[in-house]
C-alpha cells in the first residue's frame, strides 16, 4: 500500500480543497456553437471537478479556493457548486465598488470566466472556447489566502490544484506554489495534475519551468503522455496508433520511472488513457504507478464504450483515486475507483460528476468481469 500518512478525518474540517479557476459553461447541446439558439448552464473547472467528485461522489467534506466576480454569474456558480455538497466560504468575492484590492470597477473590466464547450459527435470533435482572459482567479496572488486558517486552525487532509490554473497568470503559479509548501509544512496529501492547454498558454517552456517548480512539492502527480512531454519535458517513444495497451503500458512505465527518480517526494503517478474512436466512443484506461512498490496497478479496460461528454474524465479519475486514498484504499482499488468514476462521467454531460460512491463500485465489479448493463427496475 502507497505510504502516504494522512491525517484524521476527526481532527479536520474538510477532507480536501482544491484550488482553481469555476468558470460558467454553456453547453448548445446538439448543436454546435455557431448555429445554437439556446445552451444549458453548468459550470466547471479542471480543479474544482476534483472536489465535486470526492463531494457528491464519494460523500467527502471539500471546499474550493478560487475567486468571482461578485455578479449573477458568479452566483450562478457558487450555488450550482453548494448543490454538489462543496463548501463555498473560501471564495474570494470581487465587488463592483472599484475600490480595495478584492474589486472591479462593474464595466466587465474584471469578468467570470465563461466557455461554450460543445461535445461533438461522430466524426465532428468537441469544441470548447474560451472567455476567460480577464478573470478575478488571475489576481489572487501569495499572501490572499489564509493558509495557517485553512491547514492549522481548521485542518485539510488533502490539497490539489493542476497545470490549468497555474498557467493563468503569473499571480496563480506563485499562489499554486505557495499552497503547496503549506500544504506540505502541515502534513496535508498534495496533487497536482499537470493537465497542459496550449489555449491557456501556448509557451510549453513556461508550462515547464513553473510546474518543475511545483512538481517537487507534490505527492500524487496526475498526467496523460502528451502531458509529460508538453508540461514537464519528458519526451517518450510515440506509440503507434494501432499498438495493443501492453506496448504503450511497456513505453509509459520507463517513463513514469525516469520522472519518480527525478522527484522522489513522488508516492503515486496516475494517467487514464483515452483512445477516441470518434467524439462519442472511445477506448478507456488507466494505470497508477505505486513508487515504493515499483508497481504499476492497471484498472480494467474499457473498448468500445459510447460516451456523452467527454469533458472532466481525467478530473474525475483523479477524484476516484483522491477518494480511495482518503478512505483507506490501496492503489488497486485506486486505480479501479478513478478508472470507473472517469467512464461515468463520461457517460453524462456536464464536466461533473452526477453519479455516486455504488455506482462507481457497481462498475468496477462490472468491468472487471467484463459483462454487460442490466437494466434496474
Amino acid at each position: 500500500m502507497c505510504a502516504m500518512q494522512l491525517k484524521s478525518a476527526e481532527e479536520t474540517r474538510y477532507d480536501s480543497i482544491a484550488m482553481g479557476e469555476v468558470m460558467m459553461r454553456l453547453d448548445p447541446g446538439q448543436m454546435p456553437t455557431a448555429k445554437a439558439r439556446t445552451a444549458r448552464i453548468w459550470h466547471g473547472g479542471g480543479e474544482t471537478n476534483v472536489s465535486e467528485g470526492l463531494s457528491y461522489c464519494f460523500g467527502l467534506r471539500t471546499a474550493v479556493i478560487t475567486a468571482l466576480v461578485d455578479d449573477g454569474i458568479g452566483r450562478n456558480i457558487e450555488n450550482q457548486l453548494r448543490e454538489a455538497g462543496i463548501d463555498t466560504s473560501q471564495i474570494i468575492w470581487f465587488d463592483n465598488s472599484g475600490k480595495g484590492d478584492f474589486s472591479t470597477d462593474g464595466k466587465g473590466t474584471l469578468h467570470n470566466g465563461i466557455n461554450f464547450t460543445w461535445a461533438g459527435k461522430g466524426v465532428l470533435p468537441s469544441v470548447t472556447e474560451y472567455y476567460r482572459a480577464h478573470t478575478p482567479v488571475r489576481e489572487v496572488g501569495p499572501g490572499d489566502v489564509d493558509w495557517d486558517l485553512i491547514f492549522g486552525k481548521l485542518g485539510t487532509r488533502w490539497f490539489s490544484t493542476g497545470g490549468i490554473y497555474t498557467l493563468l497568470s503569473p499571480k496563480t503559479a506563485d499562489l499554486a506554489l505557495e499552497g503547496m509548501k503549506k500544504a506540505g509544512e502541515y502534513g496535508a496529501g498534495r496533487s497536482f495534475d499537470l493537465n497542459y492547454r496550449s489555449k491557456v498558454e501556448p509557451s510549453k517552456d513556461r508550462a515547464r519551468e513553473i510546474n518543475r517548480n511545483i512538481v517537487p512539492h507534490v505527492e500524487f502527480l496526475v498526467g496523460n503522455q502528451d502531458d509529460f512531454d508538453d508540461a514537464l519535458g519528458y519526451e517518450t517513444e510515440k506509440v503507434p496508433k494501432d499498438a495493443s495497451f501492453g506496448v504503450w503500458l511497456e513505453i509509459y512505465t520507463k517513463m513514469l520511472r525516469q520522472v519518480a527518480q527525478d522527484y522522489p517526494n513522488l508516492k503515486l503517478i496516475g494517467t487514464q488513457l483515452r483512445g477516441a474512436l470518434s467524439a462519442d466512443r472511445i477506448n478507456w484506461g488507466a494505470v497508477l504507478y505505486d513508487v515504493e512498490q515499483d508497481t504499476v496497478f492497471q484498472a480494467a479496460v474499457r473498448e468500445n464504450i459510447e460516451i456523452a461528454d467527454r469533458t472532466g474524465g481525467g478530473d474525475s479519475f483523479a477524484a476516484g483515486v483522491i477518494a480511495a486514498t482518503l478512505k483507506g484504499k490501496g492503489p488497486e482499488d485506486a486505480v479501479q475507483w478513478g478508472a470507473a468514476h472517469g467512464i461515468l462521467v463520461q457517460e453524462t454531460i456536464g464536466d461533473t460528476t452526477m453519479v455516486k460512491q455504488k455506482d462507481v463500485e457497481k462498475e468496477v465489479a462490472r468491468a472487471i468481469k467484463g459483462g454487460g448493463v442490466s437494466a434496474l427496475r
